[in-house]
């Protein structure tokens, strides 16, 4: 007989061992050295199981992010596909409602990342065209990603980022404005804009609209797509934030 037969993963096992590490800025060596045929369906497995976890301790999820968007930092990282995860009420916070600093206590090698935040009015289906997308949104803001990872070195493969939270620490949102208004208006901005990442005054990366799959409103339907395929976790839903 000819052919191969994957090893079974203990889901809940590898899920226990990721979810111990959070919040306390532990790293582990990454999955995929260790297991050589954890993939990525075995890391969404995972991502369930976690949501599990965090449930039971009281976090609720509130939304979803999109990782690795920019196709310019693949290579940098060995990932050659964007990945989602979960983001709950305990990690979205308002900018607002933040003083001059926010704790990064408990994440592991933390990086930060600037972002378009979307609040879904009704629930995407796969096959919507990026208008349709666009008519689904309620508000859309400006905000930060604390990234971190759990692997030493920022070293891991594209299921290893995927079962390790997304690499999401926190979400930082800042005022939301109202897709409905002035709705041709946003759809030009979210095609066209550019942004510059600056420390202390100095300027530290670039980034353009087309960076992000082709735009934010590319990415989130890239998103609904992907759930539309996955048995595992919902489908996006009225209230989410991406």
């Amino acid at each position: 007989m000819s052919g191969s037969m994957k090893a079974q993963i203990d889901i809940q096992t590898v899920a226990d061992e990721v979810f111990a590490t959070l919040d306390s800025g532990r790293q582990i060596e990454p999955i995929s050295s260790r297991i050589s045929s954890f993939d990525l369906a075995d890391a969404y497995r995972i991502t369930a199981a976690i949501r599990h976890l965090r449930e039971r301790r009281g976090e609720v999820p509130v939304g979803r992010k999109i990782g690795f968007t920019n196709r310019t930092i693949w290579a940098e990282y060995n990932v050659y596909a964007p990945m989602w995860g979960y983001v709950y009420n305990r990690t979205v916070h308002d900018l607002a409602r933040i003083d001059r600093t926010f704790s990064l206590s408990g994440l592991a090698a933390p990086r930060i990342e600037p972002e378009i935040v979307f609040k879904l009015a009704s629930a995407p289906v796969p096959g919507m065209d990026e208008r349709a997308l666009q008519e689904s949104i309620e508000w859309v803001a400006h905000g930060f990603e604390i990234v971190q990872s759990i692997f030493p070195g920022w070293k891991f493969s594209a299921a290893d980022t995927v079962a390790a939270f997304g690499l999401h620490g926190a979400l930082l949102v800042g005022p939301c404005h109202s897709m409905a208004a002035n709705a041709e208006d946003w759809g030009g901005t979210l095609s066209n804009f550019e942004i510059d990442l600056k420390r202390d005054g100095v300027t530290g990366d670039h980034g353009r609209a087309v960076n992000v799959l082709g735009g934010p409103l590319s990415a989130l339907r890239h998103l609904v797509e992907i759930l539309g395929q996955d048995e595992i976790n919902p489908p996006l839903a009225a209230g989410e934030i991406v």
